[in-house]
């Protein structure tokens, strides 16, 4: 497997979330790193501010910063300098390094079966209706689409749940949760009253 070997610039660190500001580039070339060493590649990355013996101990990265002011970053696969100047995104990374990126899974069809999800989950109508249609055309199953909507409504109940929880904590007492034909019942004297999981309650009722 693959030996990479990165040279920063000077800087207090290599992960990017340290500063005034958090630099994106950074972070995501430290996560993009991480993805290298678990896909086995060895990887060793040299600060010059707190390693500057490792950019003396090289000659190829010596001459390379001598030659342009801009060299650094530096990366090197194997031993030879493949990039100077710039952090390498994934695929650059992966094909310099000779790893095969995973093959995505987000088909169209899978795109369509989140946006239903997410039509349940935000009690959209029409975005479940346009979803919906756009997944039929596409060929998914109502299996499919069933399954997409259980997991939209069950992503919109759980912070419901969570939320009576907190005010059962606080109020003392148990609340009492009505859907369907009895969401519009009197409550009873003393009991708390509320409704989960369905559409926003109309100003009329009953």
């Amino acid at each position: 497997m693959a030996k990479v070997q990165v040279f920063d610039p000077a800087m207090c660190c290599p992960t990017g979330v340290c500063g005034p500001e958090v630099d994106p580039a950074l972070v995501r070339f430290a996560a993009d790193l991480e993805w290298l060493k678990a896909s086995g590649a060895e990887v060793e990355r040299f600060n010059l501010s707190q390693e500057p013996a490792a950019f003396v101990a090289n000659a190829d990265v010596t001459a390379a910063m001598r030659a342009r002011d801009d060299a650094l970053p530096l990366l090197l696969v194997d031993g030879k300098i493949v990039s100077q100047g710039s952090y390498p995104e994934r695929g650059v990374l992966a094909e310099l390094a000779g790893i095969a990126l995973p093959r995505s899974i987000y088909s169209e069809a899978v795109q369509e079966l989140v946006a239903i999800g997410a039509a349940i989950a935000a009690n959209c109508e029409p975005c479940f209706k346009h979803h919906f249609d756009k997944a039929r055309k596409l060929g998914v199953s109502k299996e499919d689409m069933a399954r997409a909507v259980t997991t939209g409504q069950t992503v919109k109940e759980s912070p419901a749940r969570a939320i009576l929880e907190l005010a059962e904590k606080y109020v003392g007492s148990k609340v009492v949760t009505k859907q369907g034909p009895d969401a519009c019942r009197p409550a009873a004297a003393g009991e708390a009253v509320t409704s989960i999981g369905s559409a926003p309650t109309p100003k009329k009722c009953c």
